[in-house]
């Protein structure tokens, strides 16, 4: 009785391997100091700070998370000049994540988790980090639109090649201050002070510092990122 040989195994087949998700160094390094910087400003915004008195303008004060959230708005413009208005405005949606869990645990640390027993700090850290759920409604809404904005008019302005860097990044960053200050204190404040003497002194102090801040930032985070991505 003749039997038939056993057919030889088939080779195995290597498995392909998982394509894997690259990106440029610079998006990586901007994505990572956005989303800190996301969680800090609300931090940072419960101090008012003094800008000194200014001629005409008299003396200024604005709340001390404007010094993040201005370098948001020159790390947006940055990724918008670097990598294109797509990339910068999924910069901005997914800063709503680090945002909105940041907000969260602030929350869930006052209210929930007791504090020790020799610890008597807890009025305080109350006071200073607590929001009522109204003003975080108010940050939510005044960052993804007044970050938003920001994108689309650099990327508009860059698109027509009208103005230096400079330029573009301080004319987004003047009309999205306002819009963002305009959408914060209204939602917040609305009938319980009276918000016009606060837009006008919040609105003035944001254009100042954007005047100084904005300009020379912007240059030095697209030449960074230009670096960092080997192209400088």
């Amino acid at each position: 009785m003749s039997t038939q040989p056993a057919p030889a195994a088939e080779p195995a087949v290597a498995a392909e391997p998982a394509a894997t998700l690259q990106i440029p160094l610079s998006l990586f390094v901007f994505a990572l100091l956005y989303g800190g910087l996301v969680c800090i400003a609300g931090v940072l915004g419960t101090k008012l700070a003094s800008l000194g008195a200014w001629p005409v303008l008299g003396p200024l004060a604005v709340e001390a998370g404007i010094f993040a959230f201005l370098i948001l708005v020159v790390l947006s413009s940055a990724v918008a000049e670097l990598h294109g208005r797509d990339t910068a405005n999924k910069l901005v949606r997914y800063g709503f994540i680090p945002l909105i869990v940041s907000m969260l645990l602030i929350q869930f640390v006052i209210h929930v988790v007791p504090p020790a027993v020799f610890w008597d700090k807890q009025p305080q850290f109350e006071a200073i980090l607590g929001q009522s759920s109204r003003m975080m409604f108010a940050g939510l809404i005044a960052y993804g639109v007044s970050q938003t904005l920001n994108v689309y008019i650099f990327s508009r302005i860059a698109a027509g090649k009208r103005g230096a860097l400079w330029l573009r990044a301080l004319v987004a960053s003047f009309l999205s201050q306002i819009v963002d200050t305009l959408l914060f204190i209204t939602i917040a404040f609305y009938g319980l002070f009276p918000i016009l003497p606060i837009l006008e002194g919040q609105i003035i102090a944001k254009l100042v510092l954007s005047t100084i801040m904005v300009p020379p930032l912007i240059y030095v985070f697209v030449a960074l990122g230009r670096k960092l991505d080997g192209r400088a």
